[in-house]
């Protein structure tokens, strides 16, 4: 009965990253630069991923994966925005141009200040 409810909970997580993972790619190929694309692909996928490492965790037997699918979950929720950030500060001090729709550009100010 406990194992029929944990695979019924791991498919819908399962489901539910997919979805996340979905709507990701399809940010992708929809929006218009290259900062709103990363924000996509980062936020979608780290909720995507981390649903599908969270059904590993509950449909596996073994203690020890189900650690490791966890710790795989920490480590993507808190390595992959920051990542994004990083990349992204990288691309606008480079001078890959905003989308021309744009309305407001914000960091000109925060960079005069910082090294």
């Amino acid at each position: 009965m406990i194992d029929d409810l944990a695979n019924y909970a791991a498919a819908a997580l399962v489901i539910a990253g997919g979805f996340f993972a979905l709507i990701g790619a399809i940010g992708l190929i929809r929006f218009p630069d290259l900062y709103s694309r990363s924000h996509a692909a980062s936020k979608a996928g780290t909720v995507g991923s981390g649903l599908c490492m969270v059904a590993i965790a509950l449909c596996t037997d073994d203690p020890a994966t189900s650690l490791r699918a966890i710790a795989g979950v920490l480590f993507f929720v808190l390595t992959a925005p920051v990542a994004a950030h990083l990349l992204m500060r990288a691309a606008y001090k480079a001078g890959y141009p905003l989308w021309s729709g744009s309305i407001v550009d914000e960091m000109p100010r925060q960079i005069k200040h910082l090294p």
